[in-house]
């Protein structure tokens, strides 16, 4: 007699078999991946009882959403990387937003390039890898050329090179590029051929700075019940190589070049990311009704991922680059046919989603990745999952490894190869500190030994990718 639990691997591994052959490719499920860029979990489905965000709230409702999601570094290139290599940063070694990733791993296959080769049709619209800065596209990840809009990004153009931090003009969602790229996403959906699966990556731009959409989106907020946040400083006994200058930010007009930023801008800040939110969330609507009146919804797998979060304030900073909550934690909703809806609290990382996504459509899931399948988190969202994510920052030659459990954050700051003694370490309780005021390092040796073990186990954090000489 065959044991259940046997019996069904059995029945799996012969449905991965059968979905496998060309002719039954057709069954298999589309894949709608929904990239946002510097999306955090201020959200309506995450508990914000202020942002108005009702389309990305009814996917939550009907699918899963990860309550502990981490990026795997609070910048765009690495964190996209790693979405599409399924390999974390410091294994790759590009930590920059310069570097194409094929110069360090050069024969990666990316999720959406296997997923080609499995006949899935696949896509690119928008902001999916980062391109600029002079990175590049990843033309073998997709079965047509990538396609972005054509301006939108400033309706009146700035006088300065860089140019204000926000607009808020009176047209329509189209003239900027989150609803240039909501369109084509709705041309691609209505003329999906009914006999190939396929996979449609939608990359929107906002909230990304600058805070532009259009002006009604502004006028969901009254600018008068916004605060500035009121933990401005570091946190106690941080090194000081763990903060953000926020480089990014002071590059735009009227931004100071040095210290903190006047409460009228902290809350123009604030104002508009609520409202870039509340715009591009708009889009997304769009494309998920699109999906419904196609009929496509039955048989389609979307996934909403923010591709790293973003200070508003908190500690005195604004924009991503550090290891702490608010930068590292992302929004993640998984929507799938015969899934039931609910709340996932284990921690889980970017990199999961690759083996994910394999296993949600049948098809063979490649090996060396570094994450792991959220398949059985899915299907039974109590399970405690691997436990901790890892995510990293670097600093300088210094490497900021972190890993985040249920209760704790720890970061190993230290060169690559050099002596565990010569590491800066940080520790964060969130069950006493949630704010993370304090670096409790020194009192919870405990702790520190427990976490550094599991940043002992990865494989050595790599330098930079350089050029050879």
């Amino acid at each position: 007699m065959i044991h259940p639990v046997m019996h069904q691997s059995i029945i799996a591994a012969f449905l991965a078999a059968l979905l496998c052959t060309p002719a039954a490719a057709a069954l298999r499920p589309n894949v709608l991946f929904i990239c946002v860029d510097d999306l955090k979990p201020l959200l309506g489905c995450y508990g914000d009882a202020r942002i108005q965000t009702p389309n990305i709230d009814r996917l939550a409702a009907r699918g899963l959403r990860f309550d502990h999601a981490y990026c795997n570094q609070a910048v765009c290139a690495p964190s996209r990387n790693t979405l599409l290599t399924g390999l974390r940063p410091d294994r790759i070694g590009i930590y920059d937003l310069a570097t194409f990733f094929r110069k360090a791993a050069a024969d990666a296959v990316t999720f959406p390039q296997h997923f080609k080769s499995q006949g899935y049709r696949c896509a690119a619209l928008g902001k999916i890898l980062h391109v600029g800065h002079g990175n590049s596209d990843d033309p073998r990840s997709w079965s047509v050329p990538s396609w972005r809009p054509k301006g939108g990004h400033f309706i009146h153009p700035p006088e300065s090179a860089k140019g204000p931090i926000t607009e808020a003009a009176d047209v329509p969602d189209n003239r900027y590029a989150d609803g240039m790229i909501a369109d084509e996403a709705i041309r691609r959906l209505k003329s999906a051929a009914p006999d190939k699966p396929f996979l449609l990556a939608v990359g929107f731009i906002k909230p990304h700075l600058p805070f532009c959409a259009p002006g009604r989106y502004w006028d969901l907020y009254q600018r008068e019940f916004f605060k500035p946040h009121s933990l401005t400083k570091p946190p106690e006994g941080a090194p000081a190589l763990a903060a953000t200058d926020w480089g990014e930010l002071r590059q735009y007009d009227a931004i100071p070049q040095n210290g903190p930023l006047p409460v009228e801008t902290q809350l123009e800040m604030i104002h508009g990311y609520h409202a870039a939110v509340s715009y591009v969330d708009a889009q997304i609507g769009r494309v998920l009704d699109t999906l419904e009146s196609t009929g496509l919804a039955g048989n389609t797998v979307v996934v909403l991922w923010g591709d790293h979060g973003w200070h508003l304030g908190d500690h005195g900073f604004w924009c991503k680059h550090t290891n702490y909550e608010q930068a590292a934690r992302i929004p993640l909703v998984i929507a799938a046919p015969g899934l039931a809806p609910g709340a996932i609290s284990a921690p889980v990382e970017t990199v999961d989603l690759y083996p994910t996504l394999c296993g949600l459509a049948a098809i063979p899931t490649p090996a060396g990745l570094d994450g792991s399948s959220l398949v059985p988190l899915l299907n039974e969202p109590s399970l405690p999952g691997k436990g901790h994510a890892f995510h990293v920052y670097p600093r300088g030659q210094r490497i900021g490894r972190a890993v985040r459990t249920a209760r704790h954050r720890l970061v190993e700051w230290k060169v690559p190869g050099a002596e565990p003694g010569s590491a800066e370490i940080e520790l964060y309780d969130y069950l006493n500190d949630p704010a993370e005021t304090r670096n409790l390092a020194a009192e919870q040796p405990e702790s520190v030994a427990a976490l550094r073990k599991l940043i002992d186990a990865l494989p050595a954090a790599k330098a930079q990718w350089k050029p050879a000489r």
